[in-house]
């Protein structure tokens, strides 16, 4: 029973103190048959995006989520990557739903592999949950480190996103079984 609660207390002070260490996930350098980008964070995604698509990561991008889709779509476009390499799926407005709409678009199209692009705090979250419902998929996670720097949590509004994500992992587990590690 102390070692229960050592180890609990251990994992909560490196979870406040050391947030990045649990929620950052980044497989490194990686290639697959395409680049999803979430929607969502400072519009930082689709830049990050792009610097994988110049590195030839894969050859081609799909958005997901609804509502910040055209805005992703154009900053992919002004950072250079060719209209005809961008797809859009409009209609996911969580998580979940980013990757169940997702992954039935890339079954269809026979994609095998696929590199997730989200905030740097979202990214853990965001693969088990592409790797739950695409579990035939190989899923890698690339995510974006605007406000990785602790300085910049408050200051740019990243320490509330973050500290949700807390809460978030285990109401993901609880509601979709997607366990969170």
């Amino acid at each position: 029973m102390l070692a229960v609660v050592l180890l609990g207390t251990a994992a909560g002070l490196t979870a406040y103190f050391y947030p990045e260490k649990i929620l950052c996930v980044d497989s490194g350098k990686v290639t697959a048959d395409v680049i999803v980008v979430l929607g969502g964070g400072s519009h930082e995604r689709p830049l990050r995006a792009a610097e994988l698509y110049k590195a030839h990561a894969a050859p081609r991008i799909l958005l997901t989520g609804s509502g910040d889709d055209e805005i992703n779509r154009q900053i992919l476009l002004q950072a250079g990557v060719p209209a005809r390499v961008i797809e859009v799926e409009r209609q996911s407005e969580t998580t979940s739903e980013n990757a169940r709409f997702s992954i039935l678009r890339l079954r269809a199209e026979k994609v095998h592999s696929v590199i997730l692009v989200t905030s740097w705090y979202h990214s853990r979250r965001a693969q088990k949950t592409f790797e739950h419902y695409g579990p035939e998929l190989k899923i890698y996670s690339r995510p974006s480190y605007f406000a990785f720097a602790s300085k910049d949590w408050v200051r740019l509004g990243i320490n509330k996103r973050m500290r949700l994500e807390f809460v978030k992992l285990p109401g993901y587990w609880i509601r979709h079984g997607i366990n969170p590690f």
